[in-house]
């Protein structure tokens, strides 16, 4: 406002006593007043005082009132200067403007609170020659400062001063917070500089734009800058209240509703009820603090001004609520900083994980591309093999060496599109995809994201999560990651993505483009008995607080829990059985019981119970069967192809619940047979003579896959020939109908079952010879290998 109704609010009983109207000959004398050299220095905020003005100050500080009662004892004189900064409570005097007013004290009054209340008024400008003293109160050297006064026949300035009176008088009467009182004191100020002196004082101005009016010499140019800034606060007060004429004529019947909520609201905060303002100012400083890309800054100013509009009651007011926090949650812009040390990562690796000599080097390698680049636009790595193998926590291990957040996810069984995407905001309970909430809890936008299970995600009624990974997985599209909750992209090309499978026949093609596969074969014996010595097993015994020396477990007592009580290619099964070991012990220690701390064969029997048959090799003493090897999502293992014929008309049946490929390898085989009989010396009779068996043993465990091809034409050529399959021998890999044998899959798993099998001779396709290349050679000790183009060789090596 223009005037401040200061009279009513300190007590005094009239304008006129607050406000002396003075004429030009009282100004005049009171100028004339002799200044002293050294003033006392009362500082104050938030106001500047003029020559001639009457203003009434609160004191509060103890060195403010011991200055007031000096002085107010002396000459009743005192310099007053104005802070720059009015927050600042210990002041230097730095802190202080250079110019001020010498004031003389009117009155001082002791107020019931304790403070102290003087009543100034102003005389005369004066400067800061220097401070002669900081405690307790300031104390200075000053130099009066002249005015320059145009004459009374300046019409120009004569014009300035009504104008100022003019405009004040036109604020007064279209201001109604200002009492119509005032614009009579303004009409009774004869004396031009004092007009203008109690014009800037009251004015609705800055405190340093005040300042700048007082520092003016030329009370002219005062004059000119005050009619100024008064024309400026008139046209603001037009403005506004145009602005509020319109909108009172416009106000419609949701206008009236948002009122009476701000009704409700008010009335809700005195009760002590939650106040929803309180928690818009709350998310609007947080915003505040956030570094935002310049979009979601906007669409979150947007969304808040949407949450003030709505009702708190209704369901949307939730909805947009989590919204609003969501994206102050997102941790926008903020990444951790990457440690590309490679031989840091390279002793993580070794320390977490035992073998995968060939994953660890080609994580470094991506490591070692990703420092030179210096982005993400590396191909995905993607984890493949059997559970158990540590495809999970080789992402915990990269996550560590990279100084990142790790944060993890499972696709299995899932089936809605929106557990990738979100849900839009217009359901009541939407909420943003798994990906961006687990981005939201890491609190950085480049954790190390490790996508488990990518192979199990299913296709239901709500879209296809799978074509959903496809924007996630693409470093070319994912710089804006559409959710359909947060309705803006979101810049994912940072997160270092790790997906995990079992098997790849389940993942689009699409998909699997995208990322680089990296297979993880099962471990032997001799890895698994290292990796129970040095993780698996000192990890149970911190488990289950035990300590070094409370149990011992060799090596001879590990590879008969290996051997005898798990049929796997990971450890998982294998560290369950280890706990159960560990167990029993801490139960002894606990109970204080006696037990022998170097575990025996037989005590493993009595703890894990019996131990099943391992697969072993078993003699095949008649014609007609013949050993396979299969990879199963649990790694290798053996199987054995029956065949037996009876009297018939060449009726080919097939047992052992077999899936279609299975069966289809199983006709090929035969027809393959009838086509070629000569070459196997078979009398063509028995085509249409004799019924042919082929069964394939443990009836209840599902089985299919294109390996068994070679094993089943083996086994019918053996028992159309009566011919037996030489000792020891097992065989896998594909056939056509021309005969050949083509490459096939889970090499390492299958060579490991033969070896646990005690099997000692193997015939794979030449394609695979390859793989045989990159497996270990102290894995293979004690195997030999025929590899073989087509059927003809595969009879002949194996047939006795």
């Amino acid at each position: 406002m223009l005037l401040k109704n200061i009279f009513t609010e300190s007590g005094f009983d009239s304008e006129a006593e607050f406000i002396p109207l003075m004429n030009q000959d009282e100004e005049d004398h009171l100028l004339k007043d002799d200044i002293p050299d050294q003033l006392c220095i009362l500082t104050v905020r938030n106001m500047v005082l003029y020559s001639g003005i009457v203003f009434p100050i609160i004191a509060g500080k103890s060195g403010s009132i011991q200055l007031l009662q000096d002085a107010y004892g002396l000459d009743k004189t005192v310099g007053v200067l104005t802070q720059k900064n009015a927050g600042k409570e210990k002041l230097r005097e730095k802190d202080l403007y250079s110019i001020g007013t010498v004031a003389k004290i009117l009155k001082l009054l002791k107020m019931p609170d304790g403070n102290t209340t003087v009543i100034l008024q102003g005389k005369k400008r004066f400067k800061v020659n220097r401070f002669i003293q900081n405690d307790p109160y300031f104390k200075a050297e000053i130099i009066a400062l002249e005015e320059k006064k145009p004459s009374c026949k300046d019409k120009e300035y004569l014009a300035l001063v009504e104008s100022i009176k003019e405009v004040a008088i036109k604020i007064i009467q279209e201001n109604p917070n200002i009492p119509s009182e005032a614009s009579i004191a303004i009409r009774n100020i004869e004396s031009p500089s004092f007009l203008i002196n109690f014009v800037a004082a009251n004015m609705n101005l800055a405190t340093k734009d005040k300042q700048k009016l007082l520092e003016y010499d030329d009370l002219k140019k005062r004059a000119m800058e005050t009619l100024r800034f008064l024309n400026l606060e008139h046209q603001q007060i037009k403005l506004k209240n145009d602005i509020q004429s319109r909108v009172k004529s416009d106000m419609d019947q949701q206008q009236r509703e948002y009122f009476l909520h701000q009704q409700i609201k008010a009335i809700q905060e005195e009760l002590g009820d939650i106040s929803y303002e309180k928690e818009i100012d709350e998310m609007r400083v947080k915003a505040a603090r956030k570094k935002w890309p310049q979009e979601a800054k906007k669409q979150f100013e947007r969304e808040l001004i949407k949450m003030q509009r709505t009702n708190p009651q209704m369901p949307e007011y939730t909805v947009q609520r989590n919204y609003l926090e969501f994206m102050i949650d997102l941790p926008w812009s903020k990444y951790s900083k990457d440690s590309f040390d490679l031989e840091y990562a390279q002793k993580i690796l070794d320390r977490d994980h035992y073998g995968l000599e060939k994953i660890k080097e080609r994580i470094i390698e991506y490591l070692a591309v990703l420092k030179l680049r210096g982005d993400m636009r590396s191909p995905i790595l993607c984890f493949y093999g059997p559970p158990g193998v540590g495809k999970t926590s080789l992402g915990k291990s990269i996550a560590i060496a990279m100084k990142r957040k790790y944060v993890r996810i499972s696709l299995g069984g899932l089936h809605d599109e929106s557990e990738i995407r979100g849900h839009r905001k217009t359901y009541i309970g939407a909420m943003p995809g798994r990906l961006l909430q687990s981005i939201r809890k890491a609190g950085t936008s480049n954790p190390v994201f490790v996508i488990d299970e990518i192979d199990k995600m299913g296709i239901g009624t709500n879209g296809d999560p799978s074509s959903a990974m496809l924007e996630v997985l693409d470093p070319e599209q994912n710089t804006s990651f559409y959710d359909n909750f947060l309705e803006i992209g979101y810049d994912l090309s940072k997160v270092l993505f790790i997906a995990t499978a079992n098997s790849l026949s389940h993942i689009q093609h699409a998909l699997i483009d995208r990322m680089e596969i990296l297979e993880m074969n099962g471990y032997t014996i001799e890895e698994k008995t290292k990796i129970v010595k040095k993780h698996i097993f000192p990890k149970q015994l911190k488990e289950n607080g035990l300590r070094r020396s409370d149990l011992i477990l060799g090596t001879e007592q590990i590879e008969k829990v290996i051997e005898s009580y798990t049929r796997e290619s990971g450890v998982r099964s294998l560290e369950k059985h280890i706990a159960k070991i560990v167990r029993y012990t801490a139960k002894h220690i606990a109970m204080k019981q006696k037990y022998i701390k170097r575990i025996s064969l037989e005590k493993i029997e009595n703890i894990l119970g019996i131990p099943h048959d391992p697969d072993r090799y078993e003699g095949n003493r008649v014609p007609g069967v013949v050993t396979g090897l299969a990879w199963t999502h649990f790694g290798g293992d053996i199987l054995y192809i029956e065949s037996s014929l009876s009297r018939g008309k060449g009726i080919l049946s097939i047992t052992g619940n077999l899936g279609d490929i299975m069966k289809e390898s199983a006709n090929i085989a035969l027809h393959y047979i009838k086509a070629h009989y000569q070459e196997f010396n078979i009398n063509p009779s028995m085509f249409e003579e004799q019924n042919i068996h082929l069964h394939v043993p443990e009836g209840s465990v599902p089985k299919d896959g294109p390996s068994a091809g070679v094993t089943m034409l083996t086994s019918m050529v053996s028992i159309y020939t009566k011919r037996r399959i030489k000792p020891y021998l097992a065989m896998t890999g594909e056939i056509t109908l021309r005969g050949k044998v083509l490459p096939v899959g889970g090499i390492k798993e299958k060579i490991l079952a033969a070896k646990r099998a005690n099997i000692k001779e193997i015939i794979l396709p030449k394609e695979n010879k390859k793989d045989i290349e990159e497996i270990r050679m102290d894995h293979l000790k004690g195997l030999t290998f025929d590899y073989v183009i087509n059927m003809n060789d595969v009879v002949h090596l194996s047939l006795l």
